[in-house]
């Protein structure tokens, strides 16, 4: 019996969760879900959206998986997402783009995995409002160091990249790629210009890499890459990147296999891992079973594959091509203009994809 920690999220989070964990039941994986809530709601009630109660079951059971999470505005909370991976070191960001037959996209054959640092760069959060007086130091002490002028009514954000964070990320990208048989690592950065941060970056892939003499292994610059992707994104198998270039390349990815409603994701570390859709909460969907819920579905995939459970994995991912290729019980989003069939909803998906679960 697996004990995992499902955390609903809020929005659309519940309903999608609901989904998943009918397709995974489905699956004849023993599953013990202990339910624990988190974000918005619990906000007004808690006063904060993340209780410790939260962290204590991921760290107890050591796998959650987690519908999205609305940030409170205004409260000085950074990020629910945020919080969950600094706390729990989740330093490894896995996306995976593939395609399937039957999406809406101008692409096929896609087949990418966006591996992304969780822990540094700008969303590392250390940043410096305008006007106050520990900027204005920051800023006078800058121009000292450097001879540089930063104007006084900037906002500053750091960029830490250090060789701890750039090596292991860099190791997880090639391992994974060992682990799947994925013949290419490609490292992403700006070290044309951000010499001492990118720079500092690319050094260390490059010494990492040689490590890995069965994997092939190039670099590109993160606004060429963009235009590699859109040109021939075939050329391109793992791409391992810092964080803020890596939250992007990973949305330009699923824009390539019909959206972020196809984009599932995990948050990983060296004893912890948390699994969610890339997508966000959509309050305005809320309780309509209106969502398309492929992506947390596929990031369930993820989950049973990261605990050992590949036959059942392989059962959904095989449903939901099925799915989708055969083209009726999709959801509003997911059709095409010249589709004559009728959307369904959130629930009827999941039920679609049970019943051929149960026929494999």
């Amino acid at each position: 019996m697996y004990k995992i920690t499902l955390i609903p999220g809020d929005g659309i989070g519940p309903e999608i969760s609901e989904a998943m964990k009918k397709v995974v039941e489905a699956t004849g994986v023993p599953v013990e879900w202990e339910i624990e809530n988190a974000g918005e709601e619990v906000y007004l009630k808690e006063g904060t959206p993340l209780p410790t109660r939260v962290t204590d079951s991921i760290k107890k059971n050591k796998i959650a998986i987690k519908g999205p999470i609305t940030t409170p505005v205004g409260t000085g909370f950074r990020s629910v997402n945020v919080t969950l991976r600094q706390t729990l070191d989740l330093y490894a960001c896995v996306r995976p783009c593939k395609s399937f037959k039957g999406a809406r996209t101008k692409y096929e054959n896609i087949d990418l995995v966006i591996v992304r640092e969780n822990t540094e760069d700008l969303y590392a959060g250390i940043e410096f409002k305008k006007g106050e007086s520990e900027t204005i130091d920051l800023i006078n002490f800058i121009e000292k160091k450097s001879g540089r002028k930063i104007r006084e009514d900037s906002g500053i954000s750091i960029k830490p990249i250090s060789v701890f964070g750039t090596e292991r990320i860099v190791r997880f990208a090639f391992e994974f790629a060992r682990k799947n048989s994925r013949k290419k690592v490609t490292a992403v950065h700006k070290a044309n210009i951000m010499k001492y941060t990118d720079g500092l970056f690319l050094e260390v892939a490059r010494q990492v890499a040689q490590k890995y003499p069965d994997i092939e292994f190039e670099d590109r610059i993160v606004d060429n890459m963009c235009m590699q992707l859109v040109q021939k994104p075939e050329l391109y198998d793992v791409l391992v990147l810092p964080n803020l270039y890596g939250d992007i390349i990973s949305d330009l990815a699923a824009g390539l296999i019909g959206g972020l409603g196809l984009a599932p994701g995990a948050n990983i570390g060296d004893e912890y891992a948390v699994f969610e859709p890339t997508h966000g909460s959509a309050p305005k969907y809320k309780g309509l079973n209106k969502v398309n819920p492929f992506a947390m579905i596929l990031s369930a995939v993820m989950m049973l594959r990261h605990i050992g459970e590949f036959e059942a994995a392989n059962k959904i991912e095989r449903a939901v091509a099925e799915i989708i290729e055969e083209g009726k019980v999709l959801t509003y989003d997911m059709k095409s203009s010249d589709d004559s069939t009728l959307p369904v909803g959130t629930q009827e998906v999941a039920l679609a994809l049970v019943e051929k679960i149960k026929k494999f």
